[in-house]
């Protein structure tokens, strides 16, 4: 039985009540564990920032880029040419970010983020001698070992890291090219996830979901974070994976398994992009043949890394000690294991609450079959969700989730597809962003 428009957005506005009362419960709450206990370790939970009101030289251009977005978005998602239509998204999201950076300013708001002490700038003197530093990566893991990797050297394993060095090594040094590389190479994620939409579900789908993509709350974590490029490299594993299963492309599968390999060497975390891939080759149901060259690719950084001396498991099993050792091992899990999920309502929106309780309805509905454009869609973000969901029953990810969540986020935001009223919603989205970000001075 079709429910009417009315009923179904009352629904929409009480799981979005919902939401919002879970981020206050994870504020206050938050407030008191870190007044009296002192064991959060963030200033304003359940966000890693401080309260700050301030308005930065990138405000005007934001609060254009948002106004814009929501005036045109969604008739340009509509009318536009495909091929139009991503370059604009992109161009735009990267607008949006960049804009939401500088309300900072440059310094601070891009050129400063990674250049700290707890960043990847710090150690490129330390990879003169790659392969060298490759060999002896996890004697620095732990933080009784000697000259000790910073937190987010630590935490990742080195692709992340060489990532920037060798962006030194080719002129592009400091902190400013850093960030620019990680909000363009970002904002491509946008991209990424509109073409896997559109390989295995629906065109139109894709069209409604575009402007939700590019004005995403993410953005404000997006500008200046490496887990933005991160979600960027997952994202197009994912996108060129969808590609193949759809058009039957060896190249476009090698190519996939390449992107799956390296963001296995970005973030440990982002192994649980598989859950997602798995949710593509089942909708996709491809030929035996190409999973062929999807593995070969799959196993070509591995294997550079590995011949190159690293031992990603030894990594790891040293990366869950070092994590514990540190405030990782005092962050108390009961109240992060749900006030994570506060914060993945700030970084995808109440927009995105809506849009998930809309896709697990289409789940659930009767009528229709499997291989329905919605129901495809839904399957996808459910399958994201559930990446999600595991990584933060792990416990090894407490707190600053807003940013190391962003490649799971990215495809949860496709749920504002199933909205009615998207000028409303995109509204909320663009509010929620800059408030955060003229209220709060966000940083990890």
């Amino acid at each position: 039985m079709t429910r009417s428009p009315s009923r179904a957005l009352r629904r929409d506005l009480y799981a979005a009540g919902a939401a919002a009362l879970l981020v206050t419960a994870a504020v206050l709450v938050g407030r008191h564990i870190q007044d009296t206990r002192h064991t959060l370790f963030v200033s304003w939970p359940p966000l890693f920032a401080n309260w700050d009101p301030h308005l930065g030289p990138g405000t005007p251009a934001a609060v254009l880029v948002a106004a814009g977005t929501i005036a045109y978005g969604p008739a340009l998602a509509t009318r536009l040419p495909w091929r139009a239509l991503l370059p604009a998204a992109w161009g735009t999201a990267m607008a949006w970010i960049f804009s939401l950076a500088l309300i900072d300013g440059w310094h601070r708001g891009i050129a400063r983020r990674l250049t700290t002490r707890y960043e990847y700038l710090q150690v490129i003197d330390r990879f003169d001698d790659i392969p060298a530093t490759l060999r002896t990566f996890t004697d620095h893991i732990l933080l009784g070992s000697p000259d000790h990797w910073p937190a987010h050297i630590a935490g990742h394993p080195p692709a992340a890291t060489l990532t920037f060095v060798l962006l030194d090594r080719i002129g592009l040094r400091g902190g400013g090219w850093a960030g620019v590389w990680c909000i363009v190479i970002g904002a491509t994620a946008c991209v990424a996830v509109l073409v896997t939409i559109r390989a295995l579900a629906d065109e139109t789908l894709a069209r409604r979901a575009a402007p939700f993509l590019v004005l995403a709350p993410a953005a404000v974590w997006m500008g200046t974070s490496a887990d933005a490029y991160f979600a960027a490299v997952a994202a197009w594993a994912v996108a060129l994976l969808a590609l193949a299963v759809t058009r039957g492309s060896m190249w476009c599968a090698g190519a996939s398994g390449l992107l799956f390999g390296l963001t296995c060497y970005l973030s440990y975390g982002l192994t649980l992009v598989a859950l997602i891939a798995v949710a593509v080759l089942v909708l996709g149901r491809p030929r035996p043949v190409l999973l062929v060259p999807l593995l070969a690719g799959l196993a070509v950084v591995p294997a550079l890394f590995t011949l190159a001396g690293f031992d990603w498991w030894e990594a790891y099993r040293l990366l869950v000690t070092r994590y514990n050792q540190g405030a990782g091992g005092v962050r108390p899990y009961g109240y992060w294991v749900w006030a994570n999920l506060a914060c993945t309502v700030l970084i995808t929106g109440l927009a995105t609450v809506a849009g998930l309780r809309r896709t697990g309805a289409v789940l659930l509905r009767r009528e229709g079959d499997d291989r329905s454009g919605a129901r495809r869609l839904a399957l996808l973000v459910a399958a994201a969700l559930l990446a999600l969901l595991v990584a933060d029953l792990s416990g090894m990810s407490k707190a600053e989730t807003e940013r190391i969540w962003l490649p799971f986020a990215v495809w949860l935001l496709p749920a504002c597809a199933f909205l009615t009223r998207p000028r409303a919603w995109l509204i909320a989205q663009a509010l929620l962003a800059l408030l955060l970000n003229h209220l709060l001075r966000t940083g990890w």
